[in-house]
């Protein structure tokens, strides 16, 4: 079997690994020319993520290009703690989180896949695709064709596998949140932020959130509720302008919010933040789609990578142990969608709560504390970062003597 594979972020390759690892030739085809790893802002790897780059003899990727992370501390605007927690549940090596750039996992991810012999062509934009039943023709913008046995759409938010599935899809929604994105280096506010750990603030006007590294860096995002930010309006202000901006707007609140903002590097702006609440088919013929494509979580889930790496595994098994494609894509839409709409609609809700409402500051801060207390916490959140997939199908049950 040969296996197209429409996307070149985390998703991807991850999938072109664990088909590889199942006997299944796979060809990545990412849209972009080959990058540096250096696009793009950070994110924390959950536990459960690393569990299935574990599974694909890839951890090392994650750990050497990150650091480790051991828990988020929630502020308010005035400073106070509104609560903490940790960012779940470790392996049983007792490895914790890791904060990375995307971007660099992405292209570790890429170079491990053509260090395997995995074919990764770039600059290679998928602009139409036909399945049969018995296999998948794809269109490049160059007019070339290239075909295969199934083709994986790993392809993003705004997936074009997920239209050729199902023409009707629902779009993708927006959270009512841009994000931006940067570094501070070299700075002296390292310091005053606790090691291994995500400070973050419900300001008064926007939400932010700092992370110290090793080397004395910084890094940090701010999440500004408001209406989507046009292509107009995004070009209209080059990235100092935008800086200005966040500045302003973390300039109330206590803490070195706006001073990290104010001395840092602006790495990405105005970036619309978008989820997808449930994709109705995830595959159709010899087509389906994984990660981002099929279920795109907010951001505040802090799951949309590790999940895309749960799919990757999950999507490998079922292929290697179903009787047929149909049979296997079924599996794998039936083995994934409850896990991953949960969680979903969790990151919505997590979301939300970073919009002050009418109910003002205060009132927001101190329903925050009691979430934090007794809803939202370590025991609750187990089920989500404590989840650890197999690679090896389970064992039958041993009959009953005499069956």
């Amino acid at each position: 079997m040969k296996a197209l594979v429409v996307g070149g972020g985390v998703a991807g390759p991850a999938t072109a690994l664990a088909l590889h690892q199942v006997g299944i030739e796979a060809t990545v085809l990412e849209a972009w020319p080959r990058s540096d790893g250096e696009a793009g802002s950070w994110f924390t790897l959950a536990p459960n993520g690393l569990h299935a780059l574990d599974l694909l003899g890839a951890r090392h990727l994650a750990t050497g290009i990150g650091f480790p992370s051991e828990r988020n501390v929630m502020a308010g605007a005035t400073g106070r703690v509104l609560g903490s927690m940790s960012l779940g549940v470790p392996l049983e090596d007792g490895t914790v989180a890791v904060t990375m750039k995307r971007s660099r996992l992405a292209a570790a991810l890429l170079g491990e896949a053509e260090r395997r012999g995995i074919e990764v062509c770039h600059a290679s934009r998928v602009t139409e695709v036909a399945s049969s039943s018995d296999g998948v023709t794809v269109t490049l913008a160059d007019g070339s064709t290239v075909r295969g046995d199934l083709l994986v759409g790993a392809d993003g938010v705004r997936s074009m596998v997920r239209q050729a599935i199902d023409p009707h899809a629902a779009p993708a929604r927006y959270v009512g949140l841009t994000n931006f994105g940067g570094i501070t280096e070299r700075t002296p506010l390292a310091a005053t932020l606790p090691a291994r750990q995500w400070h973050f603030v419900f300001g008064s006007r926007a939400f932010f959130g700092a992370h110290p590294t090793p080397d004395g860096d910084v890094v940090w995002f701010v999440n500004v509720p408001g209406p989507a930010i046009t292509r107009a309006e995004r070009a209209a202000r080059t990235p100092e302008q935008w800086q200005d901006r966040l500045v302003e707007l973390l300039a109330d609140d206590a803490g070195p919010a706006a001073d990290l903002v104010r001395t840092g590097r602006l790495e990405l702006w105005a970036d619309n933040t978008h989820d997808l609440p449930r994709v109705a088919r995830w595959h159709r013929d010899r087509m389906v789609i994984v990660g981002d494509a099929a279920h795109a979580p907010s951001p505040s889930s802090g799951q949309g990578a590790s999940l895309a790496l749960e799919d990757a595994v999950v999507l490998a098994t079922c292929l290697r142990d179903a009787g047929t494609v149909e049979e296997a894509l079924t599996a794998y839409d039936t083995a994934r969608r409850d896990r991953v709409e949960r969680i979903v609609a969790a990151g919505a809700r997590s979301s939300s709560s970073k919009i002050p409402g009418r109910t003002g500051r205060a009132v927001r801060d101190a329903m925050m504390r009691l979430v934090f207390r007794f809803v939202v916490t370590e025991r609750s959140s187990a089920w989500i970062t404590g989840h650890r997939l197999r690679w090896d199908p389970e064992a039958a049950p041993a009959l009953p003597s005499g069956s």
